[in-house]
């Protein structure tokens, strides 16, 4: 090996990775170093060596990239909830085209160019969802924070610049609550104590906020005091929920919700359409960016009055209704119950009666209507978890063949990977970054696919 473990290097850094890690070589190896800038030369410490590669870390910039910032965040190099905080902004979305561009070059017989990632013009504040894990310091007192990177030590956080401020008060306010009323706290070693996570949403565009404590049993003490010491402050709140979650397990929310006040959702206004958000169903964290995303994928479509659309993976039915008023109909399929049955009331709550929303696995949901009921679509919009889609929904989709496809994604790796099992088939016409999640590592983006 070049390299050896606990051993310094002075290195020059050749390129960026794909969550935004700095690379160098050494007599041909692999060195990947995280808060590093391509054209950078930095002396590193190596923490891992492997056969193929290596890990280090920075100990000193000797020459600086002109890209640098100053970081703006005590915490961020613990945290990992950001990972190009040291990066300026307009760099970090060259950043993520080149990222995507890589894959493609590297995958797909056609070498598409991608396209300028889609910016944000207020990067700062953007998340309308925060999940705050409750635990004890080195001394033994209630802390809200976020866990360090690639652990379960919860970092206090004074600011975080990405989640919007009001949820961060909230927050704050409701582990006051907590400390003041000698509540206990969640011990993951243990599994003993009370209240495990703080969870709040925000309505961007209608104001309304959402609060969940998450607990390890089925009562708060004093609850009725805080729902009104709560309301009495943030006159915004309008659903304060109860989350029950007795298991021993990572998954922050449990099945069981006991609404302390309102109706147990908030509203938000998602282009033309207004949303109810409820605890477990899931919406995009960044409705500003998402708004941006739909509006491409939808444009893109070409969608005429007399196509059927099916929506892949379709959540609370967001996208589904920007796209009923262009379609005859649309078809939903969600794994989630909960996001089903949000998506039929928001389709009631828009007026909207040209959408079908079916619960199930989207494989065999879409096998059933597409050889069984023999719905044939037009137009297929995909938006699968990160893992992508499975091979038996790719030859459903490659039998029917529709005229076009809409695949938007989280995780560049899996949509390349799917592009080129679709590319015999169909024309890749465009790949477009989106930045839903600034100056993190994530890159989301959206392609348009038509039938060769």
């Amino acid at each position: 090996m070049p390299v050896e473990k606990n051993k310094e290097y002075i290195v020059d850094i050749i390129d960026n990775g794909f969550e935004g890690e700095g690379i160098a070589k050494i007599d041909g190896f692999t060195i990947f170093i995280p808060n590093c800038i391509k054209g950078e030369n930095v002396k590193v410490l190596i923490v891992k060596v492997l056969k193929s590669h290596a890990f280090g870390k920075v100990l000193e910039i000797i020459k600086s990239s002109e890209h640098r910032k100053a970081s703006d965040c005590e915490t961020y190099k613990r945290c990992g909830g950001c990972d190009l905080r040291h990066i300026k902004y307009e760099e970090t979305l060259r950043m993520k085209q080149n990222a995507v561009q890589s894959l493609v070059n590297k995958t797909l017989k056609n070498k598409i160019e991608v396209e300028e990632t889609v910016g944000m013009e207020n990067p700062y504040f953007y998340r309308n969802k925060a999940q705050y894990p409750v635990g004890l310091d080195k001394e033994g007192n209630p802390v809200i924070g976020v866990f360090a990177n690639r652990t379960h030590e919860i970092i206090p956080i004074k600011e975080c610049l990405i989640q919007n401020n009001e949820s961060q008060e909230l927050a704050r306010f409701v582990l006051e609550f907590i400390k003041e009323n000698k509540i206990s706290v969640y011990d993951e070693n243990t599994r003993k104590g009370l209240v495990r996570h703080i969870v709040t949403k925000v309505g961007i565009k209608s104001n309304e906020v959402m609060l969940v404590i998450v607990i390890n049993g089925k009562e708060i003490p004093k609850e009725d005091e805080l729902v009104k010491e709560v309301l009495e402050k943030f006159p915004n709140v309008k659903s304060i929920v109860k989350n029950v979650n007795i298991k021993n397990t990572n998954v922050i929310m449990g099945k069981e919700n006991i609404n302390l006040y309102g109706n147990g959702y908030i509203k938000d206004v998602l282009g033309d359409y207004e949303f109810k958000i409820s605890p477990l169903s899931f919406y995009q964290v960044n409705p500003v960016q998402a708004e941006k995303l739909y509006n491409i994928g939808v444009e893109a479509a070409e969608i005429s009055k007399d196509e059927v659309v099916f929506d892949l993976y379709c959540g609370i039915g967001t996208i589904s209704l920007f796209m009923a008023k262009y379609a005859k109909k649309v078809y939903g399929i969600e794994i989630v119950e909960e996001a089903i049955e949000d998506a039929k009331e928001n389709a009631k709550l828009n007026k909207v009666d040209n959408t079908e929303f079916i619960a199930g696995d989207v494989e065999l949901i879409l096998d059933d209507l597409i050889n069984n009921k023999k719905v044939i679509p037009d137009v297929i919009m995909i938006d699968p978890p990160r893992k992508g889609l499975d091979n038996k929904s790719i030859e459903n989709i490659l039998k029917v063949s529709p005229k076009k496809m809409v695949y938007i994604s989280c995780n560049p790796a899996t949509l390349v990977r799917d592009l080129a099992k679709l590319e015999e088939k169909y024309e890749i016409k465009t790949i477009r970054p989106v930045d839903m999640f600034p100056f993190s590592k994530h890159i989301e983006c959206v392609s348009v696919l038509t039938l060769r």
